[in-house]
């Protein structure tokens, strides 16, 4: 059997489904929403778009103007038909290239976008490659299959090393931080986004003509794949990762023992007092409370301290949590997105430590830029009276429940 028989077997068959990879428009959605404030027009980049499911939906819901890549020229055909079918036709450019050799100018996008696709050609090589596409604040979004368990049994294991090889998201978050992004959010998919691609692979499977040469081996291959699923769906699922590159204009970095000194007038100059000074100086005599390494600086240019963030120990109703406090930047550094960075970079900290869990009293025009919401959403409220907008969560990780009660706080907080 000749390659190009295999090739146009796979595609015959995966040709005429509504999407090539686990994933569903209510997916599609929560990842926009994780997204954060979107230009009015922005520009996104679909990369492995196939018929453009995910096209479709950002051109129609999110108004953009899409660019969707594909190296398959019947999926782009699909494609500018529906769009034509639905009048975005002006919104949804068509371009057929290599996802591992694309030929758009630095900057050029606000969002790119490769759900079900960055296997294609890695997701180590697409974090490096596609983040020169991104204009400043730009977003990177892509879905990815993971590990669900740090053991995950033999025969899951012999599959997906033949095929692809997999990682945990805990995994594949250390990697995008190593990269240079911060992890703004994800999730793990539901099972529904698999029901959504297998359900009509299936169809097509049973109804495919295996005398075709190349056909019966597709067919085979594909309902190996779904009975790997069937059989293992505890072992590994798909994610959602939304990304964003780390201002380059400040380097963050857990704080030493030398930077205390330091970080103690910062802190008192920021909100005009000594007792938020004090308060973090308590926060580090108490063993309860100190969680090492999450205590982070942002260095100005020329290297003295900027900003500082400190995360600490806390509890929901006895099950641990944790509270983000106080956050502090220099008066000279205010405004400049010295803030932004630290907090970004101690959240990747909580996440990269195992923390599912992070609290803030804030402001509440400020920090849902950062995925906050408010605690009350998960039945979770302070022990004192305080607008409910102001208390917020984040979670950092799904996989854990999130526990709703009363947050104590550590006594340092005096509250």
């Amino acid at each position: 059997m000749s390659d190009n028989a295999s090739h146009d077997s796979f595609f015959a068959l995966h040709h005429g489904l509504p999407r090539q990879g686990p994933g569903s428009d209510a997916t599609t959605r929560r990842l926009i929403a994780l997204s954060g404030t979107l230009p009015e027009r922005p520009r996104v980049l679909d990369l492995g778009c196939g018929p453009g499911r995910s096209a479709l939906l950002l051109a129609a819901e999110a108004g953009a103007e899409v660019t969707a890549v594909d190296l398959h020229e019947p999926f782009l055909a699909e494609l500018r038909r529906s769009a034509a079918d639905r009048g975005l036709d002006g919104s949804i450019r068509t371009h057929r290239a290599d996802m591992g050799a694309l030929p758009f100018p630095d900057g050029s996008f606000d969002l790119v976008w490769a759900e079900s696709s960055a296997y294609a050609i890695g997701f180590d090589r697409a974090l490096a490659e596609w983040r020169r596409l991104l204009a400043p604040g730009g977003t990177l979004v892509l879905t990815e299959c993971v590990w669900t368990t740090g053991e995950p049994g033999p025969a899951a294991r012999a599959f997906w090393e033949q095929h692809y090889p997999l990682r945990t998201v805990a995994e594949l978050s250390s990697a995008a931080i190593g990269a240079g992004y911060h992890v703004v959010g994800g999730f793990l998919q539901p099972e529904g986004d698999w029901a959504e691609y297998y359900g009509p692979l299936a169809a097509h499977a049973d109804a495919a003509d295996t005398a075709v040469p190349g056909m019966a081996e597709a067919v085979a291959g594909a309902r190996a794949e779904i009975a790997m699923r069937r059989e293992h769906s505890s072992e590994y699922g798909y994610a959602g990762f939304v990304l964003r590159p780390a201002d380059p204009r400040w380097r963050t970095r857990p704080e030493t023992a030398e930077d205390a000194s330091a970080v103690r007038p910062l802190v008192a100059a920021a909100f005009g007092s000594e007792a938020e000074a004090d308060l973090v100086d308590a926060l580090r005599r108490d063993p309860d409370a100190w969680l090492p390494g999450l205590s982070y600086v942002a260095e100005a240019p020329d290297g003295s301290i900027a900003a500082h963030a400190l995360i600490t120990r806390c509890l929901v109703d006895g099950a641990p949590a944790a509270a983000l406090a106080p956050v502090a930047v220099a008066p000279a550094y205010q405004r400049t997105g010295a803030g932004k960075a630290v907090v970004r970079a101690v959240l990747d900290a909580a996440r990269l430590r195992g923390e599912s869990l992070v609290l803030v009293l804030g402001h509440p025009e400020y920090y849902p830029k950062f995925g906050f919401v408010r605690a009350s959403e998960y039945g979770i409220k302070p022990g004192f009276e305080v607008p409910d907008e102001s208390m917020m969560a984040l979670v950092l990780d799904e996989s854990v429940p999130v526990p709703p009660g009363t947050i104590a706080y550590p006594a340092a907080f005096g509250v």
